[in-house]
């Protein structure tokens, strides 16, 4: 299911925050790029057209927010930079391919992992919520420029 704007909104007045216009700005820049993975740089440069006063350190206080209240989560694709994504039931099952040459960071929708979460909880009676599986190897780009 989507993560809707009110639930957004619910979970920002149930820890005692509100939804301000930079907050609701950095949400609405998420929601527009859903299914890019934005580093607080690449939200920052896209919050400064709109919002020219805002510093980064507002960027990273929102994006830590935002990830606590799970509406965003958090990735590391080992470039050392954090990126985010909506965290929403319909992203949960997806895994990434990222490109070692370029970066590029490619979602793979289906989910091959069913069976092996399946198997596991059923040898540990452990209850798998979530899982991750990033993907290294070359993209199709930069295997046709070689």
């Amino acid at each position: 299911m989507p993560l809707l704007l009110k639930d957004i909104y619910t979970r920002l007045l149930e820890r005692g925050h509100k939804m301000t216009p930079q907050r609701w700005a950095i949400i609405s820049i998420f929601l527009i790029n859903k299914g890019r993975h934005l580093s607080a740089d690449d939200v920052y440069g896209m919050l400064k057209e709109t919002y020219p006063n805002n510093g980064i350190a507002t960027v990273y206080r929102t994006l830590e927010l935002l990830e606590e209240i799970a509406v965003l989560r958090k990735m590391d694709f080992g470039d050392g930079r954090a990126r985010y994504e909506i965290a929403d039931e319909e992203s949960h099952h997806h895994h990434h391919l990222v490109c070692t040459e370029c970066g590029k960071i490619i979602e793979f929708e289906d989910d091959l992992l069913d069976s092996l979460e399946q198997a596991i909880e059923r040898k540990t009676g452990f209850k798998i919520r979530d899982h991750v599986a990033k993907f290294y190897g070359v993209c199709g780009d930069c295997q046709k420029g070689r």
